[in-house]
């Protein structure tokens, strides 16, 4: 019975979600000018710059802007963004990196002078899938939710009602970098603000099976 108690105290402390502190992250191609204030990231995005490989297109780019920290296991992400998108392209969101053939990214982003929450999913070539909003908005949530081999994307308006935008493998019990990213692969820069940043560790699914089974 101990035991029992103690792993289910452990399962409650586990399930605490925790902000990320923004003043401790890192950058990968860190713009020219940014700012963090009251834990909110402020960037200004650099411009003609973009994550891309290979499909379609037939380019490869990895020049973008991303801020980020290292995390194992499996977690639940998200941030609230928004951008003054100004022109074809400009996007901002979340991005979960293994490494540059190896990575998603999502958000808003703006085409054919329309919003757009957008994915793109890598692995050695990229795809990009969207969702056409019916009108622009102020901000956005995006929350990535990773579990074994698996990421679950969602947008909301509000940080309450999540819709799923994609599901996509990523290697599982791998170390990735999770954080903000902006691109602007058609213009002059605009600026892209995140909030809210908070990684939620989740408890493995495969241990804590394991431990449910071997209780003592």
């Amino acid at each position: 019975m101990k035991h029992l108690a103690l792993f289910a105290a452990f399962m409650l402390t586990c399930g605490v979600s925790h902000a990320q502190t923004l003043d401790k992250m890192n950058w990968f191609n860190e713009p020219e000018e940014w700012s963090v204030t009251d834990n909110t990231l402020t960037m200004n995005v650099t411009p003609k710059s973009d994550y891309w490989r290979i499909s379609h297109y037939g380019f490869t780019v990895d020049d973008a802007p991303f801020y980020f920290a290292e995390y194992g296991g499996e977690f639940e992400a998200k941030v609230k963004v928004s951008g003054d998108y100004k022109v074809r392209f400009d996007q901002a969101g979340l991005m979960i990196r293994v490494d540059h053939e190896n990575y998603i990214k999502a958000g808003i982003e703006f085409v054919d002078g329309k919003y757009n929450v957008s994915t793109v999913v890598t692995h050695h070539t990229s795809d990009w899938s969207v969702i056409a909003l019916d009108r622009p908005v102020d901000y956005i949530w995006i929350k990535a939710v990773r579990r074994l081999d698996a990421i679950e994307i969602f947008y909301s308006f509000d940080d309450k009602e999540y819709i799923m935008m994609r599901n996509a493998w990523i290697e599982a019990n791998r170390p990735v970098r999770i954080g903000m990213f902006g691109a602007c692969p058609d213009g002059n820069g605009f600026k892209a603000t995140f909030s809210h940043f908070t990684v939620r560790h989740l408890p493995d699914r495969v241990r804590t099976e394991w431990l449910r089974s071997n209780a003592e």
